[in-house]
């Protein structure tokens, strides 16, 4: 018999950086995520094979199932951090792996690895729902971050998203943006590592208490906002601030000037996706400037 679990990618739409000090954010999960099938036998063994979005295989290891010791695989760096992952879950779950026999597992991404809507934290919070656990204490104690990942990872609709004492507080947003015809997605053609990003952020000598209310008032103000105009108003705001803290320029600033709307950074800035609000002639001002991958927010959005 094989078990399955799924989980949904992400995109942080506001509060990037400063969701980690407390800062209000907006999220949504994304119709692209990840499946992780499962299958018992009697090897003695767990065979780990991770396919992309094609179907093709990107990682592959074999471990002893008893201590999770890797016999062989195709890469030793994705192989420590996988060992970890599941060594951690069945410290928060001695129960789990412990009367196994034997396993396949092979997990599926519904989209490139390079995008970042999510493989790590798709993955966490596939194998925390297997071994019944909590994802985000499972995220803290491997790859760490804000969580707002693992609660997209587990809802239907857009969220807001904060952490309050440390705890993970999250608020469903049911209404989705009147102007969303004029809002897309596009690819940067590179993926930024978050982890670098939030590293980069601490280095920053900021006034935490400012930036988190500053924020917060802006992802307040872009999840009410109904007036187009307005909403680029604001993600210009959001992107100055962060432009001022990080010390670096906006996107729209160095890569996009002559754009007639709005784009802001997604997440970790300098990779990934933006957001561009603009209008019927957005698609093809970005297929223009070399960047094939223009996604309308609804077919992002779940």
């Amino acid at each position: 018999m094989v078990s399955e679990f799924y989980s949904h990618g992400k995109l942080l739409l506001s509060g990037e950086y400063a969701v980690l000090d407390g800062a209000l954010a907006w999220a949504i999960p994304t119709k692209y995520g990840q499946y992780l099938r499962f299958r018992t036998n009697n090897s003695k063994n767990l065979l780990w094979r991770s396919l992309d979005e094609k179907g093709e295989v990107w990682f592959e290891g074999l471990y002893h199932i008893a201590n999770l010791e890797e016999i062989s695989s195709s890469d030793q760096d994705i192989s420590k951090v996988l060992q970890n992952i599941l060594l951690q879950a069945k410290q928060l779950n001695t129960n789990f792996l412990a009367a196994c026999k034997g396993l396949v597992v092979e997990t599926k991404l519904d989209f490139p690895r390079d995008w970042g809507l999510g493989s790590s934290s798709t993955l966490i919070n596939n194998i925390a729902q297997w071994a019944q656990i909590n994802a985000h204490i499972l995220l803290e104690n491997t790859f760490g971050g804000s969580g707002y990942d693992i609660s997209c990872a587990k809802q239907n609709t857009p969220i807001l998203y904060q952490l309050k004492n440390k705890k993970p507080i999250v608020h469903p947003v049911t209404q989705t943006p009147s102007f969303a015809d004029s809002l897309y997605f596009i690819y940067l053609n590179k993926k930024k590592n978050s982890r670098e990003g939030i590293a980069a952020y601490r280095k920053q000598k900021i006034d935490s208490l400012h930036i988190v209310k500053t924020l917060s008032e802006l992802t307040k103000n872009m999840v009410a906002c109904n007036n187009l105009i307005d909403f680029k108003k604001l993600m210009t705001s959001h992107e100055e601030l962060l432009s001022a803290v990080l010390g670096i320029p906006s996107i729209q600033s160095e890569l996009f000037s002559d754009f007639n709307g709005a784009v802001k950074s997604l997440g970790a800035w300098g990779g990934d996706f933006v957001l561009a609000a603009g209008d019927k002639q957005t698609c093809g001002y970005f297929n223009k400037k070399g960047y094939s991958i223009v996604i309308p927010f609804k077919k992002m959005m779940l």
